[in-house]
């Protein structure tokens, strides 16, 4: 976590937690989602226009990355000076890219070491990781496959819908929210 962080939580320390407005695709794309956009539908929806802008500010998206953290109920979040900005989920926390020499790397570039890969039932690849849990880029699904071919990687089978509660995440923090 970087510094100006750490010292703005010890000088704010009760500003409210943030919920829904910020979203990471299944790509490891950030999305900022106003309130317009979150009327439109919860982020993982498909509905056209509910993912909200792009985020392009490679700055922006360094700082959101060394601040990007998990808390003990699997809710991930963005610490934004003394307010967590809790993340929608698209698919998993992590995504993970593989390189041509095999070496994964999470969307934020940490590297890892796959301790398991699973495969849900609609082809959807996953790395259990020493960084975490995630979903493969799907660019880098080819050279899953090959890790599974040539033996490095024993591939399990598991239901998409059993993920969150195995691996300890939230897919929408926001959703905890609404009573």
């Amino acid at each position: 976590m970087d510094d100006i962080v750490k010292q703005a939580m010890a000088k704010w320390p009760n500003v409210p937690n943030c919920y829904g407005w910020l979203g990471l695709d299944a790509r490891g794309n950030w999305y900022m989602r106003d309130d317009r956009v979150q009327a439109l539908g919860h982020f993982a929806s498909g509905v056209p226009g509910s993912k909200g802008s792009l985020l392009q500010h490679d700055k922006l998206i360094d700082f959101i990355g060394r601040n990007y953290h998990a808390d003990a109920l699997g809710q991930w979040f963005f610490q934004n000076g003394p307010q967590r900005v809790y993340v929608e989920l698209e698919a998993t926390p992590l995504i993970w890219r593989i390189q041509p020499d095999m070496i994964v790397n999470d969307h934020i570039g940490r590297p890892t070491q796959v301790l398991a890969c699973l495969m849900d039932e609609r082809g959807y690849v996953y790395l259990q990781t020493e960084g975490g849990f995630g979903l493969v880029h799907t660019q880098d699904v080819g050279l899953a496959a090959s890790a599974i071919e040539q033996g490095e990687w024993a591939l399990q089978e598991v239901l998409q819908s059993s993920l969150g509660r195995r691996y300890g995440y939230q897919q929408s923090p926001q959703s905890l929210q609404i009573k």
